[in-house]
């Protein structure tokens, strides 16, 4: 089974930008990255497929987000740009085998300050 690791997160300033990277132990997997707010649900952010030529963001970071993958790194990463506080939130990426979302990583804090 797949395994990820995200990494990148930090405490910025509303405005500025964040990298986050997932990197996974291999496979030919859609990758999604999700966040879990405080009190709040894990939900959505954005998806890609393995060829990259599927991408979905939801409506709140689309426009300011880019999903984009490097499969010789086996690497995903999440450009998050023009950040607002409610961007606040632990990050998780997921593997896709075709039927369910696993091989969660353990998620990487995202603090945005206003």
């Amino acid at each position: 089974q797949v395994q990820l690791v995200e990494s990148g997160g930090g405490l910025v300033q509303a405005g500025n930008s964040l990298r986050l990277s997932c990197a996974a132990s291999g496979g030919r997997y859609a990758v999604g990255w999700f966040r879990q707010a405080p009190g709040k649900e894990r939900e959505f952010v954005a998806t890609i497929s393995w060829s990259g030529g599927r991408i979905y963001y939801a409506d709140s970071v689309k426009g300011r987000f880019t999903i984009s993958r490097d499969n010789a790194k086996n690497t995903v990463y999440l450009q998050m740009n023009t950040l607002k506080p409610e961007d606040t939130a632990v990050y998780y990426c997921a593997a896709n085998d075709g039927s369910k979302w696993g091989g969660w990583g353990q998620g990487t804090q995202v603090t945005v300050s206003s």
